[in-house]
């Protein structure tokens, strides 16, 4: 590989390779160093950047701001891709808590399972978990569109405001408690819903909006859009009434 050398604004070694790509080595420089620079990137023509050895370290790519891709190759701790904005994120593993969170725009790829919280607050952008999700997946969404391949655990959709939650296996317990106009698409079986979850009508607009997420995930013909169910809001928990009181 033909690499060259140069001093980041902090002193920490970043190398480019054959390719133009940015590399850094989180075995050999901190992650401070890493998403330092991503936050001074603002327009520029470094478009790709490689991350090696995240080995689970916390809050790699957080609080990007700039339309860059980032490859990551391993596990990633707590709070990757939070608050991301513009980047397109890949992680080659699994992700810890909260991969995603407070999103506002952009994607993020995890190709292997993901920790509880993934996509938490998430007001835009694309979260795909290609394995599983833990607990609380989406809970308090805002905007953002998240699409698990595999199953969710208890309390996802938690409060969860606008956006949609797609999930190809099963979801826990007390799914979309106190949902609000997310929308949520589940293939497999759910073991309860959440106060104020109901499933609804599948209707042709519904479908639209699924195949449009399957779509934007690359998942699009990987399942069969009639063995998903819909489910929503009842709406009966918008205003308090002392007829709910035992709901809240």
């Amino acid at each position: 590989m033909n690499v060259a050398l140069h001093t980041s604004p902090d002193m920490n070694m970043i190398a480019t390779d054959a390719d133009g790509a940015r590399l850094i080595d989180l075995a050999t420089s901190p992650v401070r160093a890493l998403n330092g620079a991503l936050h001074a990137l603002g327009t520029t023509n470094e478009t790709l950047w490689r991350v090696a050895n995240p080995r689970g370290l916390h809050a790699i790519a957080a609080g990007v701001d700039a339309p860059v891709a980032i490859e990551i190759a391993g596990n990633v701790g707590y709070y990757c891709g939070g608050m991301n904005k513009q980047a397109r994120i890949v992680i080659d593993g699994n992700a810890g808590v909260g991969v995603g969170e407070n999103m506002m725009s952009g994607f993020i790829h995890v190709k292997g399972d993901a920790s509880q919280a993934a996509g938490a607050t998430g007001c835009g952008g694309l979260l795909v978990i290609d394995g599983n999700a833990s607990a609380r997946c989406g809970i308090s969404m805002k905007g953002i569109d998240i699409v698990v391949k595999g199953s969710i655990g208890h309390m996802s959709a938690f409060m969860a405001q606008a956006g949609s939650l797609v999930v190809f296996g099963d979801a826990g317990e007390a799914l979309g408690d106190s949902l609000y106009e997310a929308k949520l698409f589940v293939r497999g079986s759910v073991a309860s819903l959440g106060a104020d979850c109901i499933e609804k009508e599948m209707r042709e607009e519904h479908r639209a909006l699924l195949a449009a997420r399957l779509e934007a995930a690359g998942a699009l013909g990987q399942v069969d859009i009639g063995e998903f169910r819909r489910y929503g809001s009842a709406r009966t928990l918008y205003h308090f009434h002392v007829d709910n009181v035992s709901s809240y």
